[in-house]
This record gives C-alpha cells, sequence and structure tokens, in this order.
C-alpha cells in the first residue's frame, strides 16, 4: 500500500527535476550567445587595455613590462590635467542643462493637442543624423564669415576657433543633437504618471507649478536620475564633436580625455601610455556613476 502510494509522488518528483533541467539548459543556450559577445568585445578588451597599460607599447608592439611608471607620468603631466578639467567642464555644460531641456520640451510636447507627432519629429530628428552631418550643419551655421548667426548678430566671433567660446559652442552641439532622446524618455515617465491622482489634487484646489512640485517632478525623478545617469556617462566619452569641430583647440581649450588617448595612441604611437589614459577614463566614470547613483539614490527616497 505504502509502495503504491509512494511511487507515484516519486515519479512526478523526478518528471519536476527533468523539467528544471530542460529550462536550465534553454536558460544556457539562450544566454550563452551574449555571454560570448560580452567576454569578446567587452571583458578581454578591459583586460587588454589593463594589461597594456603596465608596458611602453606602441600602436602594434607588445612592449616591455614598466609598472606603474606609465600612470605616475601621467599624474605629473600637465596636459593630463588640462584634458580632466575641460572633460569636467564639459559635462558642467551639457549633462544637467540637456536634463532640463529635455525636460521642459517633453512637458510641452504632452500639452499639444495637433501636431505633436510632427513637432516630436522636429526634435527627435538630430539625434537620428550621424555625427559627421551633424557637424557639418553647425560649421555652416556659426561660419565667422557667412554663418546664420554671425550674420543676424553682426557678430565676428569665430565660434569653435575662439578660446573663450569654442567649448560652449561644442556643447550647444551636443545638446542640440541629444537632447531627441531624453524627451521621449521624460514623455514615456509623464505618461505613467496615472491621470486619477491629477484630478485629486484639482479638487483640493491645485493648479499650475503646484501640480508639477508635488505630483509631477517627485513621480518623474527615477527616469529625471536615469537621464542625469547616462548624460553623465556619454559626456565622459565625448570624442566625435570634439574631433571634428575643433580638433581640441585652440590651444588645448577643447581637448577632452578620450581625445588625448587618440593622441598618444594613433598620432604619437604610444600604445602603452594611451591605454594608461583609457583605464583612468575607466576609473573616473566607475567612480562618478558610483557617486551619482548614490546621491540621487537619496533624493528618490526623500
Amino acid at each position: 500500500m505504502l509502495e503504491t502510494v509512494s511511487k507515484p509522488g516519486r515519479l512526478a518528483s523526478q518528471e519536476k527535476q527533468v523539467q528544471l533541467r530542460r529550462r536550465g539548459v534553454t536558460a544556457l543556450l539562450m544566454v550563452a550567445p551574449f555571454v560570448l559577445l560580452y567576454l569578446v568585445f567587452l571583458i578581454y578588451p578591459s583586460l587588454r587595455v589593463l594589461q597594456l597599460s603596465l608596458t611602453n607599447a606602441d600602436l602594434t608592439g607588445q612592449g616591455e613590462y614598466v609598472g606603474l611608471s606609465n600612470y605616475a607620468r601621467l599624474l605629473r603631466e600637465p596636459t593630463f590635467w588640462t584634458a580632466l578639467l575641460n572633460t569636467l567642464y564639459f559635462i558642467l555644460l551639457t549633462v544637467v542643462p540637456n536634463t532640463l531641456v529635455g525636460l521642459g520640451l517633453a512637458l510641452l510636447v504632452t500639452r499639444l493637442n495637433r501636431l505633436k507627432g510632427l513637432v516630436l519629429a522636429c526634435f527627435f530628428l538630430p539625434y537620428v543624423l550621424p555625427v559627421s552631418v551633424v557637424t557639418n550643419i553647425w560649421n555652416w551655421v556659426l561660419d565667422s564669415n557667412f554663418g546664420i548667426v554671425n550674420t543676424m548678430t553682426h557678430s565676428t566671433v569665430a565660434w569653435f576657433q575662439d578660446p573663450v567660446w569654442a567649448m560652449p559652442a561644442v556643447a550647444f552641439v551636443t545638446i542640440w543633437w541629444t537632447v531627441g532622446f531624453n524627451i521621449l524618455l521624460f514623455i514615456a515617465g509623464l505618461q505613467n504618471i496615472p491621470p486619477e491622482i491629477y484630478e485629486a489634487a484639482a479638487l483640493d484646489g491645485a493648479s499650475g507649478f503646484r501640480l508639477f512640485r508635488s505630483i509631477t517632478w517627485p513621480n518623474l525623478w527615477p527616469v529625471t536620475s536615469l537621464v542625469l545617469l547616462l548624460q553623465l556617462i556619454a559626456q565622459f566619452k565625448i570624442f566625435d564633436q570634439v574631433y571634428l569641430l575643433t580638433a581640441g583647440g585652440p590651444f588645448d581649450k577643447t581637448l577632452v580625455l578620450l581625445l588625448y588617448s587618440y593622441r598618444e595612441g594613433f598620432q604619437q604611437q604610444h600604445g602603452g601610455y594611451a591605454s594608461t589614459i583609457g583605464v583612468v577614463l575607466m576609473v573616473v566614470i566607475l567612480a562618478a556613476s558610483l557617486l551619482q547613483s548614490r546621491v540621487l539614490g537619496r533624493g528618490e527616497r526623500a
């Protein structure tokens, strides 16, 4: 009698184990290609750069092991500190302004009844353009001789060659180019706020800025923190716009860390030293992202 009761239970247990094993194999097969790509295109290059940063390799050779001398040289190099400060200045000019512009435009777009799709497409269009097209457009628009801006304002400023205006001009072009993606994220966040909350607040007499401060802003904070984090990481890695618009000039006023690494690696043939700059940049990005996520996490909990 006991045997007849336990046998169906044992069969059910074995069948469950087989199903679990099949699910595990299926999951592994689905994840394997991504893990392989991750190892080949992210982990291996990262470890290789770390190894190269400890050598005096040129662009193609293996080089000799030199320990931490590349790092010591980098910290003594004034150009490195110039590039780091320029990168931080660029972040200051772009991260928060880009987020605020995206939020403001998203609030305006969501209030449109007609032509909403057309207006949104106009803001998003620059984001899908290649960087070469974007830089050509703004080279024409801000040209000191025949550019639209200088013609209309009778200005003689050479925006991308002026030591004062070069970095703000690159920052402006970057905001114009990338704000469309932020607008989409904010619109998605706004559409996730239940309208019943606004209706209840309106019945209590709240309106205008009070609604934004008490309902929109707190509910939109997770999206805002995500946008800030994405912006921070993206602007630390700025290279294309600076390379095409100013090439780091004038007088290294727009030289950023990635461009400095490019110069050392591909123009000076210092592969090991360029890898050291890359490792330091990676550490700076990780530290800044960690700090920012902690600060923004406190804001979210508050």
